[in-house]
């Protein structure tokens, strides 16, 4: 199974809202909207957009009016992109010890782990930010 921790699912709750508001020409959301909206602080809402725009995903805009937006449409951004920006994947998902598998034969339980990893990694690389559209939008976008 791939794993995430809170500080990616933040990241996710924070650009999925990005999502939600996308529309081309919409003006551009500040970090304590979207702090308020997801419940996440402030401060650590500015600090994933920012993040997330060094990597590309948002685009930060300075100023009065300014805030963050998607730097490209949803169904181009997938959350396997999110997930990475603030996760290191893990070595081992071994439930047993860390030291069991990858020092001689796996654990009986080895291939079925291996495959919800995969599972799970197939899952944030072929989801996008599209499926947080609206209904409407959605369909107008496909």
């Amino acid at each position: 199974m791939f794993r995430y921790g809170k500080l990616a699912r933040q990241a996710v709750s924070a650009i999925s809202y990005l999502a939600e508001q996308y529309q081309p020409d919409a003006p551009a959301i500040s970090s304590s909207e979207v702090g308020r909206v997801r419940k996440i602080p402030v401060a650590l809402a500015a600090k994933l957009l920012s993040q997330a725009a060094a990597a590309g995903l948002v685009r930060g805009i300075m100023g009065p009016g300014g805030g963050y937006c998607l730097a490209k449409p949803p169904g181009e951004i997938r959350l396997m992109e999110i997930v990475a920006l603030f996760e290191r994947p893990q070595e081992s998902l071994c439930p047993i010890s860390q030291d069991w598998c990858g020092k001689g034969d796996p654990c009986p339980l080895h291939k079925g782990f291996e495959k919800l990893k995969e599972n799970s990694r197939a899952f944030l690389e072929n989801t996008t930010l599209a499926v947080f559209l609206k209904k409407g939008r959605r369909a107008a976008r496909k």
